[in-house]
């Protein structure tokens, strides 16, 4: 198994990001919104495993402070390989002066928790379908 890390998006099958965030549970936005939201962010990692894209990240950061972390994904035949823990350690070391925050999908927490992140207890956000966020467990 060969291991190759991405930290740009030159050549990115969008159609596949989009099919990985899919298997992974992470909303259903198409290849074009895909496309848009990582070439709009900060700071990006793809894997690929023997030149397949199995796993994916993005933050938006300003480079000082504050970053925010999303989209983290490994295709389901992927997982439990440690890939999750590299993407998020890839985002994290380069940015290493910035607090982090993330979503994690419900259920997840744990393996964030294992990389360090503890639950925000002021955290708030206003979400444009928030009907579709409380049913899936992300606000009360």
């Amino acid at each position: 198994m060969v291991i190759r890390l991405q930290e740009d998006c030159e050549g990115v099958d969008w159609e596949r990001v989009a099919e990985v965030l899919l298997a992974a549970g992470l909303g259903t936005g198409g290849a074009e919104v895909r496309q848009k939201a990582f070439e709009n962010s900060d700071t990006v990692v793809f894997v690929h495993v023997d030149e397949l894209l199995v796993g994916v990240g993005r933050a938006l950061s300003d480079d000082v402070l504050q970053a925010a972390i999303y989209d983290v994904a490994v295709h389901p035949d992927h997982q439990g390989n440690g890939l999750g823990r590299l993407i998020v350690e890839n985002l994290a070391g380069r940015l290493p002066e910035c607090n982090l925050i993330l979503f994690a999908s419900v259920g997840k927490e744990g393996f964030y928790r294992k990389l360090g992140f503890r639950r925000l207890l002021t955290g708030m956000g206003l979400f444009r379908k928030a009907e579709a966020m409380r049913e899936r467990g992300f606000t009360d």
